[in-house]
């Protein structure tokens, strides 16, 4: 079985600017999320889920996610 290919993705903070925004590289909307938090997102001292917005470059879809630091899971924002 063949694995799927990493996409780019624009991801950044529901809270922030797009101007803030990274490329990153991930083989779905959730990994891309979780690539962006790994690099470039600051998770000290945070005590709830972080929240993202993920676009595909190629295609222009856009979700957003909620990321429990902690455990990595995320979830579908509300």
């Amino acid at each position: 079985m063949t694995e799927p290919l990493p996409r780019r993705f624009c991801v950044h903070g529901v809270a922030e600017m797009a101007s803030r925004a990274h490329v990153v590289e991930g083989v779905s909307f959730e990994d891309a999320a979780l690539h962006f938090l790994g690099e470039h997102h600051p998770v000290a001292g945070f005590e709830d889920d972080v929240s993202l917005y993920v676009e595909d470059l190629e295609t222009g879809e856009r979700q957003c996610f909620r990321i429990d630091p902690d455990t990595g899971e995320t979830a579908p924002c509300e």
